[in-house]
């Protein structure tokens, strides 16, 4: 969540909501698709970052870059056909192309760790997190018996199968 370019898309993504929410009922699929696709960068980041390698994240970057080109051609769009004003478009075009510039930053800097071979793909726990805390984290973990008791093999057979 320190991520700047994960900040700057949920940014993003809150101005898109608050300038087409009040979109009239006619215009409410174009509205929703705004959203989503402006939705759909920072939950992109986010995937990718959670996943093990290198390639994944990248993938995941690049389909959020995507999306923020989706975004985008939806604002030029709407701002041409006068569905958002001057203000509303500028305040977006601007916050896009910082959002594209760092997508652009962190997949050339990841792109390089890959080429160079210094990405580590350790799992990392989070500190800030006591319930998964390295001291709890056992590697002979308990299992708990399921609540639900288990069917005999007689009890099954007493009940009737669908032909």
């Amino acid at each position: 969540m320190k991520l700047r370019v994960w900040i700057d898309s949920i940014d993003f993504y809150v101005r898109t909501c608050n300038i087409f929410r009040n979109f009239p009922f006619e215009l409410k699929k174009v509205a929703s698709q705004a959203i989503s696709s402006s939705d759909s960068i920072h939950r992109n980041i986010a995937e990718g970052y959670c996943r093990k390698t290198i390639k994944e994240y990248i993938n995941f970057l690049t389909i959020a870059k995507g999306s923020l080109g989706e975004s985008i051609s939806g604002i030029h769009a709407y701002k041409k056909a006068g569905q958002i004003d001057q203000s509303d478009f500028e305040e977006l075009d601007s916050l896009a192309f910082k959002l594209e510039n760092g997508l652009l930053k962190l997949i050339e800097s990841l792109e390089k760790k890959e080429k160079e071979g210094t990405w580590n793909q350790s799992i990392l726990i989070r500190e800030s997190n006591s319930l998964y805390s390295s001291s709890q984290i056992s590697s002979n973990p308990i299992i708990q018996q399921s609540i639900n008791p288990t069917v005999s093999s007689s009890q099954q057979s007493n009940n009737p199968t669908i032909q």
